[in-house]
């Protein structure tokens, strides 16, 4: 049965790569480098065909003669193949969301470039041969989406992102037009322009047709956001059970913050601003006092990804000689944020794909844009101040997403890779921050770790934010109160909240049920493992298991039985 079940595992894999040439490059399936996506109707009917098909024959494999491996994996493509034909036939994302779109044709160029899993020849020829198919794709992008259930705030971001691709042409492809023949060189050059024109006829749809006629609902309400997190998470909580531990958890992160805070105003003025029975606001207003003298420990606006690399050096040394964790051997690399990827998130990290193990990590930032006002720029980097820089490198980086996915790019199990949680991977980062003060990271500075604290709200108020949004009907007023009144955040980080709440749903979870399922998981396995417990042995443990739902990481832990998806 394990041989049938792992047989199954590669024509999925296969098939998923045949299905998205551009989703094969990002995994490293280069196969289908020279190819581009299909959009529509009829490619959504052949997607979900294939799942139906894949999950019969998942059927009829007994789950109790698999390994115990075999069996998490076969749990994982069960509920991937759900997930897929739900968000197909149910949400219809392809029909509303022109940013899935942006990002596919930004992605692939971008992929192909980004690094050098092969000759630079052999992939521009593969670039011409996108660039080739891109007016195909999208002609085929204006076909397949229906303006009226566009919500205005995606086809804003799509607008904004769309000339994003002409900037990786600019900066990516044509520096490189000399290292080619005279015939590959014209090729290239006819298909740039073919490819400027065509994204140019877009933009234009863009701004013309599609965004006076968006009308569609960003909010899912309670049906569709329910099913859609269920699937996110694969997780035993739920909508109420995360709601539940959220308004706990910010309560007690609240009454944490203050007490670091009210001992600093001790110190540094007698007491003087810490009333005699403070209320909630009384502690808030102690607590934004304190991080106050981090906002203003700012970077400049054209230092901030010098000083990422800066914090990324301090952060290794720190994590190596602690022996927190076994780092990986491969580079990270700070980069500044494609503009196709722009408007979403101030960073991210862009690991290589888990068939391609050894390449280089990114660690994307994006700078203040240049068209921000002084008010904007200043609000970012309070917000991002050189404590709370720190921090965005933890979680992105060291120990946080960069060390987690190349361990994960490691497992036996390429399915296993393929399928990871989202969960499990935002959970780590959120753990990687608390670890890493906990274990003494600028330790006499307790302004760090009020820093980490309000990170953690953060996470906090994203799950409350998330389903307040999308179920509850919370506006944006109530949005930003919470988010700038109960977190503290910066208005111009909040705003860019506000706008990721309407251009996301079920994402914006993560970040909590992961920290609280790896909170728990750690509690358990002190408790199991004794005095046989050690950081570094539990943590390297935990991240061998690559990146399934931690209910699975949890079972293969602790010898439990496997289960069925959450």
């Amino acid at each position: 049965m394990d041989a049938e079940f792992e047989q199954l595992g590669r024509r999925y894999l296969g098939d998923l790569a045949a299905r998205s040439p551009v989703y094969a490059t990002g995994l490293g399936d280069h196969r289908f480098d020279d190819q581009l996506d299909e959009v529509g109707r009829e490619a959504v009917e052949r997607q979900a065909a294939s799942c139906r098909a894949c999950l019969a024959c998942l059927g009829r494999i007994p789950r109790d003669r698999l390994s115990r491996p075999n069996q998490v994996d076969a749990a994982m493509l069960e509920h991937r193949l759900r997930a897929d034909l739900w968000h197909l036939e149910e949400l219809q994302e392809w029909a509303w969301n022109p940013t899935l779109y942006t990002g596919l044709a930004g992605g692939a160029i971008y992929g192909l470039m980004a690094r050098e899993f092969a000759p630079l020849g052999e992939r521009l020829q593969s670039v011409a041969s996108r660039l080739e198919q891109l007016p195909r794709l999208l002609e085929e992008v204006r076909e397949t989406l229906d303006p009226e259930r566009v919500p205005k705030v995606h086809a804003e971001t799509a607008a904004k992102q769309n000339l994003g691709i002409l900037s990786i042409l600019d900066s990516m492809v044509k520096p490189h037009f000399g290292t080619l023949t005279s015939h590959d060189q014209a090729r290239l050059a006819a298909a740039v322009e073919e490819a400027r024109t065509a994204v140019l006829t877009h933009q234009r749809w863009l701004e013309s047709a599609l965004l006076p006629r968006a009308a569609g609902d960003f909010r899912l309400g309670a049906r569709l956001f329910d099913a859609r997190l269920a699937f996110a998470l694969c997780s035993p909580l739920g909508r109420q059970e995360i709601r539940r531990r959220a308004e706990d958890e910010l309560d007690r992160t609240t009454d944490e913050m203050y007490e670091i805070a009210a001992r600093l105003d001790r110190e540094e003025r007698g007491g003087a601003g810490i009333p005699a029975r403070p209320g909630p606001e009384d502690k808030r207003g102690v607590i934004r006092a304190c991080l106050e003298a981090a906002c203003r420990d700012t970077l400049g606006r054209d230092e901030i990804v010098e000083a990422a690399r800066e914090s990324l050096a301090t952060l290794t040394a720190f994590v190596r000689d602690g022996g927190l964790v076994t780092l990986p051997p491969e580079g990270i690399e700070v980069i500044v944020m494609p503009e196709f990827q722009r408007g979403v998130a101030l960073a991210y990290c862009d690991s290589p794909g888990p068939l391609e193990v050894g390449q280089k990590t990114f660690y994307a930032i994006a700078p203040p844009p240049r068209d921000w006002t002084e008010e904007q720029v200043a609000s970012l980097l309070r917000e991002y101040n050189r404590r709370s820089l720190y921090n965005l490198t933890v979680h992105e980086a060291m120990p946080g997403h960069f060390v987690q996915l190349s361990h994960a790019n490691r497992h036996p199990s390429r399915l296993r890779s393929v399928l990871g949680s989202g969960v499990f991977v935002e959970g780590w980062a959120v753990y990687a921050e608390r670890l890493m003060v906990d274990q003494g990271l600028f330790e006499r500075d307790p302004l760090m770790r009020l820093v980490v604290l309000k990170w953690y709200l953060r996470a906090i108020v994203n799950a409350i934010l998330d389903q307040a949004v999308h179920v509850e009907g919370m506006g944006e007023r109530e949005a930003m109160a919470l988010m700038m009144g109960q977190a503290f955040q910066e208005q111009g980080e909040a705003a860019g909240k506000w706008t990721r709440a309407r251009l996301t749903s079920a994402q914006l979870s993560t970040y909590f049920v992961g920290y609280q399922e790896h909170r728990d998981l750690r509690r358990d396995a002190e408790a199991a493992w004794a005095d046989g417990f050690a950081l570094q042995r539990y943590h390297d443990t935990v991240l061998a298991s690559g990146s399934p739902p931690t209910q699975y990481a949890r079972a293969l832990m602790l010898n439990l039985p496997i289960g069925t998806p959450g």
